[in-house]
């Protein structure tokens, strides 16, 4: 496995778009994450309102354990450039025909797959490996009175960030094989929470109970939105295992999808 996630490596890092893409992901990601509080803080200094007995910096934002569930919701709304690289990564195999000459030198269709499907897993273990970092960091800075029983109480939401992120890759993935052209694929990708969306409102009122079930509802569901909390809303603060299996059947799907489609290819 090492040795076709090291042949997707070195076909990756030969594009400078690798590099531009994954460096803006990661500089936005680290960014936006860690400077939440800052930015808060700098709009309430420039007179913003937060309502006339909400104090800024009472809002546990960045404390454990709501951190956690705070700054993976906000990482969610970044994979999409991530899901970019990966569009390109594999349009760029038929429009290179790279893909043709992995086949002929010896790499079955299944091991090509393999070695995407690896890649997918890497960002995503460095997506969260970064989340990781930045919720320690920040963490250890703003909480005032540290406890550690808080301090991976809640880390769950790490894990369930590394299924968010890599079912979209795996739906990136899958668009890229049967599109074959990356500015259309990314306008699919990029538009597909709309399209989705659009069919949910004409769906909701007639069959409400099958709208979890969508794809790309089933990733955004395993991790709710938090900040209601902070103006005294109920909100989900657990990952709940119903939107874990949904999330991964869509993931094997996608993946199975890829699978069928490469296998059938007329390379």
């Amino acid at each position: 496995m090492l040795h076709l996630l090291t042949i997707d490596l070195k076909k990756l890092t030969s594009y400078r778009t690798f590099w531009v893409v994954v460096g803006l992901y990661f500089l936005t990601l680290g960014f936006t994450t860690a400077s939440g509080m800052e930015f808060l803080k700098w709009l309430a200094s420039k007179g913003a309102e937060f309502g006339t007995s909400l104090n800024i910096n009472r809002i546990p934002l960045y404390h454990f354990p709501d951190i956690w569930q705070n700054l993976v919701y906000i990482s969610g709304f970044f994979k999409l450039i991530l899901a970019f690289m990966v569009i390109i990564s594999v349009t760029n195999e038929f429009t290179y025909r790279t893909i043709r000459q992995n086949i002929i030198d010896g790499l079955s269709r299944t091991e090509f797959l393999l070695s995407k499907v690896l890649t997918n897993v890497l960002l995503s273990v460095l997506s969260c490996l970064m989340i990781f970092f930045i919720v320690m960091l920040t963490g250890l800075i703003y909480t005032p009175n540290l406890e550690l029983s808080y301090l991976f109480s809640d880390i769950g939401f790490l894990i369930a960030y590394f299924l968010e992120v890599f079912a979209f890759l795996s739906y990136a993935l899958m668009l890229g094989l049967l599109i074959q052209r990356s500015g259309l694929t990314i306008v699919v990708i990029s538009l597909s929470h709309m399209l989705e969306f659009i069919l949910k409102a004409n769906l909701d009122d007639r069959f409400p109970s099958i709208i979890p079930f969508f794809p790309m509802e089933s990733i955004s569901n395993l991790v709710a939105m938090p900040f209601p909390r902070y103006v005294f809303q109920e909100i989900q603060d657990y990952v709940s295992i119903t939107s874990v299996a949904i999330a991964l059947f869509w993931t094997i799907a996608f993946n199975y999808l890829s699978y069928l489609k490469l296998k059938k290819s007329d390379l």
